[in-house]
């Protein structure tokens, strides 16, 4: 049951964000040249469900751009790719080029082991949706 919520919660909160996330990014707001860009869309602490807190954010990252292997300790990461080609691999499952509209799933505590722009000419832009336990710490190394 705590499950089937907290799943629906993420869809739902990502399905709202979407349309307005969308509608930002249309409006062609100039972007830096290097590196890894992200902004807090919405943030709530979800007191019925045992304090988790939900984050969305927007993330790009130019060309190339990638980050190290790491973890999510207490955070369940929901990914929707927006624009451009997202490379992405979890745990033990198969590294994966993701395009517009497609999703990828980090239970906490998983491995991520790949996480990069797989264009080296266009931005990649998507989704980061967590639902986060707070006492734990946001991301470590591997």
């Amino acid at each position: 049951m705590r499950k089937t919520v907290i799943s629906h919660v993420a869809f739902g909160c990502a399905s709202a964000l979407l349309a307005s996330s969308v509608t930002y990014l249309a409006q062609g707001q100039p972007a830096p040249s290097t590196g890894l860009r992200q902004t807090e869309l919405f943030k709530t602490k979800m007191d019925d469900v045992l304090g988790r807190v939900v984050t969305v954010r927007r993330t790009e990252r130019d060309p190339g751009n990638g980050s190290a292997p790491h973890r999510h300790p207490g955070s369940h990461t929901i990914g929707y790719v927006l624009e451009g080609t997202y490379e992405v691999k979890v745990g033990d499952g198969p590294l994966q080029k993701l395009g517009p509209g497609e999703t990828f799933y980090e239970p906490p505590g998983a491995l991520h082991a790949v996480s990069r722009n797989a264009s080296s000419t266009q931005a990649v832009k998507y989704l980061v949706i967590q639902i986060s336990d707070p006492t734990k710490p946001q991301s470590v190394p591997e």
